[in-house]
């Protein structure tokens, strides 16, 4: 087969440009702290409220620096409704699903979770302001989803 010397130049082009973008978007994502999905920890979705931590959801102190708030998606809800942590503290956010596909993100943050049942899943965020965040459901979850919400009161301990 024969390659026309412009075709040659744009293949060659377009390869580099190719592996430089990769390059970039590698580097981006390093710098940035993404890891790809992790936590495969699994669950019975028909025994959440039996499994532990989700058999006493809330917020619960680990350590001196650290919580860990353990989440129940639910239709058109969160276990525990009421959620308050310390500003400048390490919260561990432990989240499933009983029912559907839902989602937690906590709205002006970087946590964006998935809340599938059957799986558990892990978030660690510190919240470096006080007040209160809002977190919405970003996964269509029945007719009532747009009901889906809660807050959290981040306080100065």
């Amino acid at each position: 087969m024969h390659l026309h010397k412009f075709e040659k130049i744009w293949l060659i082009f377009g390869i580099v440009a190719l592996a430089l973008f990769l390059v970039i978007v590698g580097i981006n994502a390093f710098a940035h702290g993404h890891m790809p999905a992790g936590g495969m920890d699994t669950i019975d979705p028909e025994k959440v409220r039996e499994t532990a931590p989700f058999d006493n959801p809330g917020v619960t102190q680990i350590d001196e620096d650290t919580y860990e708030v353990a989440i129940i998606a639910m239709a058109f809800g969160y276990n525990p409704a009421q959620i308050k942590v310390p500003v400048g503290k390490e919260i561990i956010f432990t989240l499933t699903s009983e029912d559907v596909v839902h989602s937690f993100t906590i709205d002006d943050t970087k946590v964006n979770m998935m809340a599938v049942p059957g799986r558990i899943t892990h978030k660690s965020y510190t919240f470096t302001e006080p007040g209160k965040y809002l977190v919405l459901c970003n996964e269509y979850c029945g007719t009532g989803h747009h009901y889906m919400q809660t807050e959290i009161e981040v306080y100065e301990p």
